[in-house]
């Protein structure tokens, strides 16, 4: 039997734990994405020569599909089922690899990651939501999200070095077909392992639900990417206010409606508010400076790809450690409280990459800088997805992991999108008056626009006149890194406060709740829910 009856309540047994193995794999996979793109960016840049604007459409697409289609896929699982639109989603996902690993154009590539971002939107809330049907023993299902939530650690620790790896063996397309084996395995083994869930009582999803969602959040993520880019001016404004209008209208329709696509009742739980404010912001700041912090090893500090992954594994390292530690000091710590540690460490990280000088030992401030922020975010990850999930009913645990998902992956895309865009703009300003005289004027544009285009533009010139112009050009690299790490350290510093301060409510999980401040209508569990990763108590609405 795969499951047995124990003090009342139905435990996993080895199927399910075998179930869970495989829902790890597109957690893993999806956040391999991330890092290994950001490491093949100097080789895809010389293969396909893209502009810096379609370098960063090409990174940050991805992200915001997944982020716009979350929602979406999260409630046509409810609908379909949870296991058949996790199978449907990982063969898309392999055919869209496939297709970026072949991409001859910056335009075709840009097209095969926002299909991989669709496709990965139907991945990651069918993963939650079967979690939750299989683990019915409180305990079982909190160790069983503690496990998920690291998943995506080990996946940001594997990335550099395999990516590193295959970048030097193989060609950039090489990372995108990793996928296609772990989709195969999923489509072979899924249905053994994994048990089909849906409501029954589900109505019939709203297209114009749909379509409202995605009216509202990609002319608001095109808005600030643009703004971001080149300061305020009226196309960009009026994309964020046409975004807006679509949001508003978006959310009255779900009020509105019986069965909605977003269930904002949800938001009454402060817990669950913060939570999910916090990784938002968080994942921001990650976001934009991993982009720079990859490049720099290798287009400033002169690492291959395999070195570079090598040089980011310490901070991997933390970042597993101490996601696995942090559900286990909230048992002790107020979880407000030990989310607000790792805020301080993330902070220090990102004063520490202010300082790098690629003169002045330059290498050795990213990566201790860079393994600060790592071991600071690993007490955030695990314990908002506690949060999140263990301040929702049972009956909204799909919505909320969508919810969750949503918020990091847009938060990232925003991340590389926004200070992307600063860091390049801060670039551009510091070589454009400090090229020698004498540089080619082909040179110079490519110099000009990005520093991988000027690595590639200086392979043919002269040694001397080579250096005098990268050696500007990788420090006006690193003063795009330090302006990114400013803006982020403001961010974390007045993220610390804010969750310490609205989180305080929140009891550690060994013990009683306490009576907690409320929204209007929220129930009274709501708010005080602990986090399911960390605890031993039956979550609020555990009972299906």
């Amino acid at each position: 039997m795969s499951s047995s009856v124990v003090a009342g309540s139905t435990r996993a047994g080895r199927r399910e734990w075998a179930g869970l193995a495989m829902l790890a794999l597109p957690s893993i996979l999806l956040s391999l994405d991330v890092t290994l793109l950001h490491l093949a960016v100097p080789h895809l840049g010389a293969a396909l020569e893209p502009s810096s604007s379609q370098m960063l459409w090409i990174i940050d697409i991805y992200a915001f599909m997944i982020a716009g289609f979350l929602v979406t896929m999260g409630t046509l699982g409810d609908r379909i089922g949870r296991r058949k639109l996790l199978l449907t989603g990982a063969v898309a996902f392999g055919a869209a690899s496939a297709l970026a690993a072949y991409a001859t154009s910056p335009e075709m590539l840009i097209a095969a990651r926002a299909l991989l971002g669709i496709a990965g939107a139907t991945l990651m809330p069918s993963t939650l939501a079967l979690i939750t049907n299989m683990f019915h023993d409180p305990k079982q299902r909190g160790t069983a999200l503690g496990i998920w939530a690291a998943s995506f650690s080990v996946g940001i620790a594997l990335g550099p070095v395999v990516g590193g790896a295959m970048l030097e063996v193989f060609w950039w397309g090489s990372v995108f077909l990793l996928a296609v084996p772990v989709m195969v395995l999923l489509l072979i083994l899924g249905p053994i392992l994994l048990p089909e869930h849906k409501d029954e009582n589900a109505g019939r999803i709203d297209v114009a639900s749909v379509l409202l969602s995605l009216a509202a959040i990609l002319p608001i993520v095109y808005g600030i990417k643009e703004i971001a880019k080149s300061g305020v001016q009226t196309p960009s404004v009026a994309a964020v206010l046409v975004g807006a209008v679509f949001g508003y209208v978006f959310a009255r329709r779900q009020l509105r409606l019986d069965d909605p696509m977003l269930d904002l009742s949800l938001f009454r739980s402060r817990a669950f508010s913060v939570a999910l404010g916090m990784l938002l912001l968080a994942a921001f700041a990650i976001g934009g400076v991993y982009l720079f912090v990859a490049q720099y090893l290798q287009m400033v500090a002169g690492l291959s790809p395999l070195r570079a992954g090598l040089w980011l594994l310490p901070a991997a390292a933390l970042l597993i450690t101490s996601s696995m530690l942090a559900p286990v000091a909230a048992r002790h710590i107020r979880p407000g409280n030990v989310a607000g540690i790792g805020l301080i460490l993330s902070a220090i990280g990102y004063f520490i990459l202010i300082l790098t000088d690629p003169n002045n030992g330059g290498l050795a401030y990213v990566v201790v800088g860079f393994s600060f922020i790592y071991a600071g975010m690993g007490p955030i990850m695990a314990l908002s997805i506690s949060l999140i999930v263990g301040s929702a009913p049972a009956e909204k645990a799909g919505a909320a992991s969508a919810l969750q998902q949503t918020s990091s992956d847009f938060g990232v895309a925003l991340g590389i999108a926004a200070l992307g865009s600063v860091g390049t703009t801060v670039y551009r300003n510091g070589v454009a008056d400090n090229l020698p005289a004498d540089t080619p004027p082909a040179t110079a544009d490519a110099t000009r626009d990005t520093l991988a285009r000027a690595l590639e533009s200086t392979e043919n010139l002269p040694g001397t006149l080579a250096d005098q112009i990268l050696t500007p050009a990788r420090e006006a690299f690193a003063s795009g890194l330090n302006t990114v790490a400013i803006i982020n350290t403001v961010l974390v510093i007045g993220l610390t406060v804010l969750v310490v301060t609205m989180l305080r409510h929140v009891p550690p999980t060994g013990s009683a709740p306490e009576p907690a401040e409320q929204g209007p209508g929220a129930e009274p569990a709501t708010d005080t829910a602990e986090p399911v990763a960390a605890s031993d108590e039956q979550p609020v609405g555990a009972n299906r």
